[in-house]
């Protein structure tokens, strides 16, 4: 059997803090607000998997009113998704995010990014996409107010 879930989160902007995408520290003068490290595009990945394994979503796992989530590494919570949905039977067969942001810009990272999610979803590279687009200067995103992401993940038994 296959099946596919979709996940999608959205983060603002804020002072004093990095910014994690997929894992990867991007330079920037802003992070991303969230009780974690607001990796967005993990936290939609991560909502996908679940989702594909009707498994609940990120807040019911790891919700942001305890404590032991505080400024948690989104990769090692992707991990720890992936071993309960492969202790079930699924495994993963490939996934595709996109980030919305206008800045900064993504493309020199990206590689990297992939690279540092096909470990956690113990799959090869080549199964794993990251995108990256703006929106044209509308909205909050193209206020520059914050970032977006859309993840699409789809597993197998």
């Amino acid at each position: 059997m296959i099946r596919t879930g979709i996940g999608f989160d959205v983060h603002r902007f804020a002072e004093g803090r990095k910014l994690v995408l997929c894992g990867v520290v991007v330079p920037h003068e802003f992070g991303l607000l969230g009780h974690s490290d607001a990796d967005v595009a993990t936290h939609a990945l991560i909502d996908a998997m679940l989702g594909a394994a009707a498994a609940g979503d990120i807040g019911k796992l790891f919700p942001d009113t305890d404590d032991r989530w505080k400024d948690a590494d989104s990769v090692g919570l992707l991990r720890d998704v992936v071993a309960r949905i492969c202790r079930t039977g699924w495994g993963v067969v490939n996934v595709d995010i996109t980030i919305v942001c206008e800045v900064p810009k993504l493309a020199p990272y990206i590689e990297e990014m992939r690279a540092n999610l096909a470990d956690p979803l113990r799959v090869e590279m080549d199964c794993v996409s990251v995108k990256a687009t703006t929106v044209e200067g509308l909205g909050a995103i193209g206020r520059r107010e914050g970032i977006a992401a859309m993840a699409v993940a789809t597993i197998s038994d």
